[in-house]
């Protein structure tokens, strides 16, 4: 069934909307929806200030409006003093044609000082149908795809607040019942957190667990009858839990095998808040996104009916991998909206203020910082929409390496391009009368959030890759490299006993070596010729992150895990590897298809794929001296150091040997 056209009204609105209702009913075929919003956001006068397009009585043809398209949603609100209309939509068939998502003024300042979302925006979420984006359409959601949901984070950017609150009621929450629930599951609970009457919670992180998910204490035992689990035991930092009305919640459970023996194994299940036992903490004091509810949530002798089980019992460590791997994507929308504002806030101050008689854009290091910005969050928003592409391509598209790669580049050029762009606002950067300094508090838990950045890089270079890897995923972890290369390894590490195939693996490395691989893959014939020279650079990056890799399994062996610097430098040399990929593919697309600014992204890809190389050669660099002719050793050497001194050790400076 093709989804019908779905058009939202504020009570308010004039003749001329209707009018234009009236025209879109008879345009699409007579698939018009027609939903009226009482009340809207906070009671805001307005739904749209300036977010979509202005389609004035000329341009109501179907080719500035595309609705023959399969359109899925669109919202129409009258502004009373213009007598314009802004409107939003994104189509199955065409999902290039996505405008910004019309979203009303919300009083983000208020909401970070009152530590809450008010009532009213939570109505208005749900009277826009936000809560159920993902949600199958059988179950009343949406039924978005990935780039979709992706498309409408960047709208929901306006207030990292909301944007977390539905994305941890979805990514996290009713995601875990899309990908193990049982369908009387999903026909019980979906509907109500489709439509906003419900919110969903992931329990899964504890005070002593942090990162590993096996060191949970949370328990849960089968009563005497055989009937009930029983859960004890408490959940920390858990986004949402003070509002929610269903907690995914992970606990230990007992397994015995086929000698008698008892292990520890993890068990997902489906907890409401009317269950006996449940309560939650005070809300947690945050640095940011302080709209957000997180608390720590109990479950004391909490009775869980068997059919409330998620999953199969002793499954829920894999199905936690999967909604944490899962869930990653989702980020690239709001980094990437977030840049572009503070990449406009900083431009417009350095192109009016004036210093020591010059204007500040006039400056060539005001320009090189504002470009290299640029230039990043041009490379963040192309990874974004090939992650998401490849996820709607490929059915059981095993995409978890590439979400992890755009989760720790995103948030690490999000951070880093806050503070450059800081620094260009100077003192104005540094008042609380701005929002600056509030969506800089709010981005600080995004390089914790779904994973800390460190362990995802430890991740990404060892993650063995799955049996559903799409085409375009291009790096393998090394669990996967390891027994390709089982032999050559082996040989290496041994060199009296295999000559043979030392002699040959140095031959083929004698170009690598000395930093001159030959470019055979011939990625240019791929891409606009005006491309050649990035693309020859990301061949070589290629190409050295073979040979790095062969060359720190070749040191280390089966121990490789081990040595976390080396992994962390092949991670970032293969997250440059993906965004050059990236930003090369959409600028060569961008170029052919004549999009308005087209060469000019065509010179973005190049500057970002060179400074990429540059940083490929650092990392190789340092990969080729490790461990001694580089400060691995030293860094491990002085951490003991401070370790054993519980702190900074040193003497001060005025300090005298008396």
């Amino acid at each position: 069934m093709s989804p019908a056209l779905c058009v939202f009204i504020r009570t308010n609105c004039d003749d001329s909307a209707l009018r234009l209702c009236e025209e879109l009913h008879s345009l699409s075929r007579n698939k018009l929806i027609i939903r009226e919003v009482k009340e809207g956001f906070g009671n805001q006068t307005n739904l749209c200030r300036n977010r979509g397009l202005n389609p004035r009585p000329s341009a109501q043809k179907s080719d500035t409006l595309p609705l023959d398209h399969q359109v899925t949603y669109l919202q129409i609100e009258s502004v009373p003093a213009t007598g314009y209309f802004y409107h939003t939509c994104w189509t199955n068939s065409n999902p290039s044609f996505l405008p910004a998502l019309c979203l009303p003024p919300v009083d983000s300042a208020a909401i970070d000082s009152a530590g809450c979302i008010p009532h009213d925006i939570l109505e208005g979420l749900k009277q826009l149908d936000l809560f159920g984006q993902q949600v199958p359409v059988e179950y009343g959601g949406l039924g978005l795809t990935v780039t979709e949901f992706a498309r409408l984070s960047e709208a929901l950017a306006s207030d990292p607040s909301i944007f977390l609150l539905l994305a941890a009621h979805q990514l996290l929450g009713l995601q875990s019942l899309l990908i193990a629930g049982t369908e009387e599951q999903k026909y019980r609970y979906l509907p109500r957190l489709a439509n906003g009457d419900w919110v969903a919670a992931l329990c899964l992180s504890e005070i002593e667990s942090g990162s590993d998910l096996t060191a949970i204490k949370t328990q849960a035992t089968l009563s005497e009858d055989g009937d009930t689990w029983v859960i004890n035991g408490s959940k920390n930092w858990v986004t949402n839990g003070s509002i929610a009305n269903l907690y995914i919640v992970f606990a230990k459970t007992k397994m015995e095998d086929h000698k008698g023996q008892i292990y520890d194994r993890t068990t997902a299940f489906l907890v409401e808040r009317e269950f006996e036992g449940v309560s939650c903490g005070q809300p947690d004091d945050k640095l940011g996104i302080r709209g957000t509810s997180t608390c720590e949530v109990f479950f004391k002798q909490t009775p869980v009916p068997l059919k409330n089980v998620l999953g199969e019992v002793n499954s829920g460590f894999n199905l936690a991998l999967d909604i944490l791997n899962g869930s990653r994507y989702g980020m690239g929308g709001l980094l990437t909206e977030v840049l572009k504002k503070f990449i406009g806030w900083a431009t417009e101050h350095v192109v009016n203020r004036n210093q020591l008689g010059k204007t500040l854009k006039d400056y060539e290091l005001i320009q090189e910082k504002l470009a290299k910005v640029t230039s990043d969050t041009y490379a963040l928003e192309s990874m974004t929409y090939l992650l998401t592409a490849m996820l709607d391509t490929y059915e059981d598209s095993d995409c978890t390496v590439e979400a992890a790669m755009l989760k720790v580049f995103g948030t690490e050029t999000c951070w880093n391009g806050i503070n450059d762009c800081l620094q260009l606002l100077g003192g104005q950067g540094f008042l609380k009368n701005y929002p600056y300094e509030r969506l800089l508090r709010d981005m600080r838990i995004t390089m914790l959030y779904d994973g800390a950045n460190d362990a995802l890089r430890v991740f990404i270079a060892f993650k063995e890759r799955g049996q559903h890897t799409t085409p375009a995923s291009s790096v393998p972890g090394l669990q996967h490299l390891g027994p390709l290369l089982n032999e050559k390894v082996k040989g290496m590490r041994n060199p009296l006993n295999n000559p043979g195939i030392v002699f040959k693996t140095l031959w083929k490395r004698r170009n690598l070596d000395k930093d001159h691989p030959t470019l055979n893959l011939g990625l240019c014939n791929n891409l606009h010729p005006a491309l050649e020279v990035p693309s020859k650079l990301l061949e070589y990056c290629v190409l050295k992150l073979q040979y790095a890799s062969e060359m720190v399994l070749t040191r280390h062996g089966s121990e490789v895990g081990e040595h976390q610097m080396e992994l962390s430098r092949l991670a970032d040399i293969a997250i440059d590897v993906f965004a050059m990929t990236a930003v090369l593919g959409r600028a060569s697309r961008s170029y052919c298809i004549g999009l308005q600014n087209g060469s000019d992204e065509m010179l973005i890809a190049s500057v970002f794929c060179h400074d990429a190389y540059e940083r490929v050669k650092v990392h190789i660099k340092n990969l080729e001296n490790a461990p001694f002719g580089s400060n691995h050793v030293n860094y491990r050497t002085i951490a003991s150091k401070v370790f054993k001194n519980k702190g900074y050790f040193l003497a001060h400076p005025l300090a005298r040997n008396l």
